[in-house]
């Protein structure tokens, strides 16, 4: 599954030169997300090939993204929503949204949270229409991006 991650992780960033996005430093993430003991993870999968993937897992009580606070009003447990990504050539074509269902199918929390690039607009605004509110932003590493939190109830 690690490797199908990582693969279709470079096709989805291939010519992005930011080392933020590189192959070794998505590894890292897919080893940390991966070694939670509720991870759960969707593929996708149209003609034989992946279309792409979502993967997530609970926060631990009281846990939420670092770099930013836990809102104030937010109670119970928390799905972190972590990786959603569609190969260039299946983008625009519903399959996303079709991920993103698939992965929450089976999540019993009340809230799921997510973070989203803000040099990004429009992938915020498909994630608005789908339910998802704006709450702050973060910038967990000081070579990441700016993030959008975003949260939707279950």
């Amino acid at each position: 599954m690690r490797s199908l991650l990582l693969d279709i992780h470079d096709e989805a960033y291939a010519g992005e030169t930011d080392p933020f996005y590189s192959r070794e430093r998505f590894s890292y993430y897919v080893d940390l997300w991966s070694s939670r003991e509720d991870w759960q993870c969707v593929s996708g999968w149209e003609e034989g090939s992946p279309v792409g993937y979502a993967y997530g897992s609970m926060f631990k009580p009281g846990g939420w993204w670092k770099g930013h606070h836990r809102p104030s009003g937010l109670r119970g447990p928390v799905y972190a929503f972590s990786e959603l990504m569609v190969i260039p050539k299946w983008r625009g074509t519903g399959r996303a949204r079709k991920i993103h269902d698939a992965l929450l199918e089976e999540v019993t929390a009340g809230v799921v949270t997510l973070q989203v690039d803000c040099g990004h607009p429009k992938v915020k605004a498909l994630y608005e229409g789908w339910g998802y509110r704006k709450v702050g932003e973060t910038q967990p590493h000081d070579d990441s991006p700016l993030y959008s939190v975003m949260v939707r109830q279950l």
